[in-house]
């Protein structure tokens, strides 16, 4: 499971990346600065969290049997879609509905990165 993990990790680094170098080439000067800035917070934060999931899944190499840790990355996933997907969405449809989203991904994050660190206290 942890190269699973360093998979997503990498993918999900790759695809921020990209992202945010569309957003600076392509799409700065076609957006409202507040849009603009909205794509920048969820390219931040979607390379910030596929790094996280490569500590998740370096961590699981060593606390193979961790659940805590399993469900963290899980949980990490499912922040990136939810909270960087809705700005993403926000940015290319203009529909402001989509911030609603936001939040349920901002506490993804806090709480994967949460169930990390109770993981390794317990080394496991």
């Amino acid at each position: 499971m942890e190269r699973i993990f360093m998979f997503l990790g990498g993918i999900n680094a790759t695809i921020a990346i990209a992202l945010g170098a569309f957003g600076a080439h392509g799409l700065k000067g076609r957006l409202t600065p507040e849009l603009f800035h909205t794509f920048e917070t969820g390219t931040r934060y979607h390379l910030i969290h596929a790094l996280g999931l490569i500590i998740v899944g370096l961590l699981l190499h060593g606390f193979e049997r961790s659940s805590l840790l399993h469900i963290s990355g899980g949980i990490m996933l499912l922040g990136i879609v939810l909270f960087s997907g809705s700005l993403y969405l926000i940015t290319f449809t203009g529909v402001r509905a989509w911030g609603a989203v936001a939040p349920l991904g901002g506490i993804s994050f806090m709480l994967s990165w949460l169930l990390l660190a109770i993981a390794v206290i317990r080394k496991g």
